[in-house]
């Protein structure tokens, strides 16, 4: 039975981590997160961003906008924020109601606020293994696979998913560890004879047990980053957890794996951000 990476204890120590770099700054670390809409899981990730950044100290801001705002409106917060000298990092929480473009709000955030990792001046950094943020939950990923001790130089890394958000920064900071890494998707052919090589496997690709336990390779490290709802209420992975877990050595529950770790690294980069900012 392979043994569950605990994303909330990783997130814990990442957290207390950074105390002694916020007391180390001249003033508290600033971050706004802007909300358009009602979306209910929206609003509850926005309220654990928002309290965690409260309880670290921050200063922090939400911004909620009605889901009639316009573009122009969005893109006038955006402004207003980008100009505040006090605020470090900007986050807008996707996904925008339709008829808003979010790819043209993202790519408004100052770079140098773009906690997120998202805005393609900071996309090509990492891109070149000189990242200013490295997007937060991918990031993530890295210090649980760190927790397990395992090393990944050499070894065989699948990430079944190719977003800009997870997939494809995943693939690049796990070839920049010397992983050898297939970027694969719900497209791809013959999907478990690559899982059965496979001696990582980063699974994000948003559908509730797509990859299925007998196609893990004995031994291998298993992050799923998917978080998906049941008819019934239940919270589910990408990946089969219980059928999984009877072939990996260590594998990340659902939820309580990734999860806690997407907003430790928001922090993380939120408190990098008013580093570079006051040096």
């Amino acid at each position: 039975m392979g043994q569950l990476i605990d994303g909330r204890v990783v997130a814990k120590a990442t957290l207390q981590g950074l105390r002694p770099r916020i007391d180390g700054l001249s003033r508290p670390p600033g971050i706004a997160v802007v909300r358009v809409g009602e979306d209910p899981a929206s609003k509850v990730y926005v309220g654990r961003k928002t309290a965690r950044a409260e309880r670290l100290g921050f200063r922090h801001e939400e911004v909620h906008l009605d889901d009639t705002a316009s573009q122009a409106e969005l893109e006038a917060v955006v402004d207003r924020l980008n100009a505040d000298a006090g605020i470090d990092g900007i986050l807008v929480q996707l996904p925008l109601p339709a008829g808003l473009d979010s790819t043209a709000i993202l790519d408004r955030i100052d770079p140098s606020k773009d906690v997120d990792g998202f805005h393609p001046d900071n996309a090509g950094h990492l891109s070149q293994g000189r990242a200013r943020f490295v997007p937060c939950t991918p990031h993530g990923v890295m210090k649980l696979l760190e927790h397990t001790g395992v090393s990944l130089e050499g070894k065989r890394a699948v990430v079944v998913g190719r977003s800009n958000i997870v997939g494809r920064p995943m693939g690049m900071l796990l070839e920049q560890a010397n992983a050898t890494v297939t970027v694969a998707h719900s497209r791809t052919r013959d999907l478990p004879s690559l899982l059965a090589e496979a001696d990582i496997v980063v699974a994000a690709v948003g559908r509730p047990h797509f990859v299925k336990g007998e196609w893990i390779r004995e031994g291998a490290v298993v992050i799923d980053v998917g978080i998906n709802r049941l008819d019934d209420g239940r919270l589910v992975g990408d990946v089969e957890t219980d059928a999984a877990a009877e072939r990996a050595a260590f594998i990340t529950p659902v939820p309580g794996g990734v999860g806690p770790m997407t907003i430790a690294m928001l922090m993380a980069n939120t408190v990098r951000a008013a580093e570079l900012r006051s040096s």
